[in-house]
């Protein structure tokens, strides 16, 4: 089952934009997206008192980012590929993708991918990549992130976002049942190059 967007509760995060955050230029002029969007979260519901979270809109692959996905991308897959710092710059770069940092005491603890595109029917939406450091789990970091990356696409023109995620994952689908995605009746298929049918 995918999860897709259930408008729940407004999320919890303060957004940044514009003059307000410092800049005159929208980063996309299309989408009213700006270039230093940056997200406070005062961690709450049961996470430790006065722990701050701080999600921030990675423009730079710089020295930092990159041995901070070098340092969590394992946590995550297995079997992906160590990324190098032009690994990370592709990431950046890219119009489609939106690559969110938490950050815990001024260090990357987390990351996620969003990934916005427009189609036929509208502008779609993916979450993809969540990744909370283990020591660091337990803080409201992903949910931090998550709602970072809401806001992100509902500004976009996004009506829904869609993400995936491992039935065994079972913290993972709490958190996202929480901000209010529902489960979706749907199949998932995949084709993965290099295979002989």
């Amino acid at each position: 089952m995918e999860p897709t967007l259930r408008r729940g509760p407004a999320p919890q995060v303060a957004v940044k934009r514009g003059r307000e955050a410092g800049t005159s230029l929208p980063n996309n002029p299309e989408t009213g997206c700006w270039c230093d969007e940056h997200y406070r979260s005062l961690t709450g519901n049961g996470n430790l008192p006065g722990v701050s979270v701080d999600v921030e809109v990675v423009r730079e692959a710089n020295d930092e980012v990159t041995a901070a996905m070098r340092h969590l991308l394992p946590q995550l897959s297995t079997s992906a590929a160590q990324p190098d710092q032009t690994a990370v710059q592709r990431i950046v770069g890219s119009e489609a993708t939106t690559l969110l940092a938490a950050k815990l005491d001024g260090r990357i603890v987390g990351f996620l991918a969003l990934a916005m595109f427009p189609i036929p029917t509208g502008v779609r939406a993916w979450i993809e990549d969540v990744i909370v450091d283990e020591a660091a789990r337990g803080r409201g970091i992903g949910e931090a992130l998550t709602r970072a990356a809401l806001d992100l696409a509902e500004t976009a023109g996004a009506r829904t976002v869609d993400l995936t995620s491992r039935p065994s994952r079972e913290a993972a689908g709490r958190l996202y049942e929480r901000v209010g995605f529902a489960p979706r009746s749907t199949r998932i298929y995949r084709y993965t190059f290099g295979q002989t049918a």
